[in-house]
């Protein structure tokens, strides 16, 4: 059946109104809103809605088939989406995936005054940050408003071929967990493939590497110059937008420090419960601290997991060095600003702190960033099992 015939969705999908929901009309909004008018049997407003919109935008080729199949029913009957025979198969089903995704995301945008649980704490320099839900598939954006994330936007996207979840090089898979943009490559230095531009992530990050996944060059990036949008699933792992959405994302992304997060499905929360969360795991980082500054070792290295790797050491290593500096160190102090902090999404239990570190001692003084993995152990306390240094 085509996609927009009414027994095609539930009633509530069917009954809500696509073009209340938005007073933009960018090119999503209008595809939108002309299925709106087809589900209303307002088929002349449809058509003329697709028409303009084909005609500023001749490269989005889902629009395209609907006002081609639109056009084709003014002659006969049709009963199927996608009724030009000398179309592939093929495309036609990476068409009608693109209009569910579409559709389904317009049908239940009720998360604007909700925040995903995998944001914890932004610091001040991450005035924004992304999440990605890779089932929708998804882009949000949302803005730094005195601490607390605030969704602005969003973004239909595509992801790899084969779903979420990198483990190895090939797989065609896009990553899991949390990442940050850590660089743009400009579009004159880019093939045409890859859009107006792009922004690589820090794909495989340290929790990758320390569990032997493999791969690279997972970037965010647009789509070719003859190409509106790209399937939901069309890529070899990367996140994909369409131009004219990477140009808008591009002014709020700070590379080395926007988050990005690559998440399966979204946890949203509300504020209360995102105020409480960010206190537990705040408590966790200011206890390490603490008992850093307390010259007891014992307590200070009862926050590092048996599996701990980092700062070139592993766990017995690292004990072997802090007992022996420590006991000579006649006082510690450490100052932690500009921390952030996120959990991997879908109760994975990992926790990402990045933070400048001041560090002086009777000996040392040292500043740097830093960049800290929790993980919550089986007897249900939270533990560093890698640090390093931030470029």
């Amino acid at each position: 059946m085509l996609i927009w015939c009414r027994p095609c969705l539930p009633q509530d999908l069917i009954t809500q109104s696509a073009a209340a929901k938005s007073l933009m009309l960018d090119n999503e909004s209008l595809f939108i809103k002309a299925l709106d008018e087809i589900r209303n049997n307002r088929i002349e407003a449809a058509l003329a809605d697709l028409e303009y919109l084909v005609n500023i935008n001749p490269n989005f080729k889902l629009a395209q088939l609907v006002y081609a199949d639109l056009l084709l029913s003014r002659s006969r009957p049709i009963t199927d989406f996608g009724n030009l025979s000398s179309a592939p198969y093929q495309n036609i089903v990476a068409l009608r995936q693109e209009a569910k995704a579409r559709w389904q995301h317009n049908q239940s945008m009720n998360n604007k005054d909700r925040i995903p649980a995998a944001f914890v704490q932004l610091d001040k320099q991450q005035q924004y940050a992304i999440i990605v839900d890779l089932n929708k598939p998804r882009l949000y954006l949302f803005e730094n408003v005195n601490g607390l994330p605030k969704l602005i936007q969003d973004f239909y996207v595509s992801i790899g071929k084969n779903g979420y979840g990198k483990l190895a090089e090939g797989d065609q898979k896009t990553p899991v967990g949390v990442y940050f943009a850590s660089g743009y490559i400009a579009a004159g230095k880019l093939p045409d493939f890859y859009g107006d531009g792009a922004f690589p992530i820090n794909y495989p990050n340290a929790w990758d590497r320390k569990n032997g996944h493999t791969g690279y060059g997972i970037w965010l990036h647009g789509t070719p110059s003859n190409t509106y949008s790209r399937p939901p699933r069309d890529s070899d792992g990367c996140i994909i937008v369409s131009n004219q959405d990477l140009k808008s994302l591009a002014r709020y992304i700070k590379t080395g420090s926007t988050p990005v997060i690559l998440a399966k499905n979204i946890d949203w929360i509300n504020a209360a419960e995102w105020q409480r969360r960010q206190q537990q795991f705040g408590s966790f980082l200011e206890q390490w601290r603490r008992d850093w500054e307390s010259r007891n070792t014992d307590l200070y290295l009862s926050h590092y997991s048996k599996e701990y790797a980092g700062l070139g050491k592993d766990y017995q290593d690292w004990v072997d060095y802090k007992r022996r500096v420590n006991t000579a160190k006649k006082y510690i102090e450490v100052d932690i600003r500009e921390q952030s902090m996120f959990v991997y999404p879908d109760g994975l239990n990992i926790l990402v702190v990045t933070f400048d570190q001041d560090y002086r001692s009777d000996t040392v003084k040292r500043k740097f960033r830093k960049r800290q993995y929790w993980r919550m152990e089986p007897d249900g306390k939270w533990r560093i099992i890698y640090e390093g240094s931030v470029s």
